[in-house]
């Protein structure tokens, strides 16, 4: 897809994009002045400084001179998403395929060079849009602080209680993370305007950049079996594996990047209905309270369905056995081939207590 045929989404709030669960939350605290303030505070915890002194010193600043196809591709996310000011971008040597957004005050884009190894072009813009409607959610700010409460979660084991606290705050900070990052597939998504191309990334971050032994079909049929099972054994192993995780799985991303383009919200986003940054201000925290509510109706009926399954089996099987108990103390009570009224033989040896 040429330049000239990606749509240039004007004003468009981050809104837009944001997993309801996410938005719930953004817009919540949002509405609390002075807290991005009292984060960006805690950039003396990390010196943030000294995070860009080390991009500057360890990794190549991306621009019109160094690595330039990159930047140019990173202008043309930007652009679509109207993004003005970009972050500073930069390209670090690590053969993972991975990138991210960092920093309270001034957030930067970070790119590893295995990435860019295994990415073309319009894998790559999506990636950088990815990463881009991080910055513009306000994710890396709230992102900071998980990890300033991962860094400190050792101290709160010496107060009392203090770790069962933290644990709550951090196990909710990364399920509104795991949000964010659909937030942020959303957002690559609109930076690119390419569905295939965005599934083409999670396959090539799902197998390593093998993409030439993938199928597409067969690719986003895993991500519905990962949720097709509803035994409560599946359901509960489903919240255990993640409950620790910062990203949900690559299969798990395309299948519900896929619900949303086919949702039809994206193509409305695209034919200019989508809720502008003049308005950020005045969103209401109810109707995204109630829109975050939502988003986990399907999945907690689904969980309720689940346990109301196994404890319906468990019911039954306690009938039955409930049932077996009551049938053998009939027995034990009824009489066994003769009446029990009837004087045993004298030579009966079981006619009292003996020893061996």
């Amino acid at each position: 897809m040429g330049d000239t045929s990606r749509i240039r989404l004007a004003s468009i709030s981050s809104r837009a994009w944001e997993h309801p669960a996410d938005r719930g939350a953004l817009v919540a605290l949002r509405k609390l002045q002075g807290f991005d303030l009292i984060l960006k505070q805690l950039s003396g915890f990390l010196n943030e400084r000294a995070v860009r002194m080390l991009m500057l010193g360890s990794a190549v600043r991306a621009d019109e001179r160094q690595f330039a196809r990159v930047y140019r591709l990173y202008r043309e996310a930007g652009d679509a998403l109207d993004a003005g000011a970009l972050p500073e971008l930069f390209v670090r040597a690590d053969p993972t395929i991975n990138a991210m957004a960092i920093g309270l005050d001034k957030p930067i884009i970070v790119l590893n060079s295995g990435l860019i190894d295994v990415m073309d072009d319009d894998e790559l813009r999506f990636v950088l849009g990815h990463e881009l409607g991080h910055v513009l959610s306000g994710h890396a700010v709230y992102r900071t602080l998980l990890g300033v409460m991962l860094a400190l979660s050792s101290t709160f084991l010496a107060i009392p209680f203090g770790a069962l606290g933290a644990r709550a705050v951090i196990a909710a900070l990364l399920e509104w993370q795991r949000k964010s990052e659909l937030s942020g597939d959303r957002a690559g998504l609109l930076a690119g305007q390419q569905p295939e191309v965005a599934l083409r990334a999670h396959m090539k971050m799902a197998s390593g950049g093998r993409i030439d032994e993938l199928d597409a079909e067969a690719f986003l049929e895993q991500a519905g079996e990962y949720h097709a099972n509803d035994d409560v054994r599946d359901v509960l192993l489903r919240v255990l594996i993640v409950e620790t995780q910062t990203h949900p799985f690559a299969v798990v991303r395309a299948g519900e990047l896929d619900r949303w383009v086919k949702s039809g919200t994206y193509g409305a986003i695209l034919a200019g209905d989508y809720p502008r940054r003049e308005d950020d201000a005045s969103a209401s925290m109810s109707d995204e309270a109630a829109a975050a509510a939502a988003s986990y109706t399907e999945e907690f009926k689904r969980f309720d369905a689940s346990l109301g399954g196994l404890f319906g089996d468990i019911g039954h099987g306690l009938g039955q056995a409930r049932d077996w108990v009551a049938d053998r103390l009939r027995d034990l009570s009824e009489p066994r081939g003769r009446d029990r009224r009837e004087p045993r033989d004298r030579n009966d040896r079981t006619s009292g207590p003996h020893g061996w």
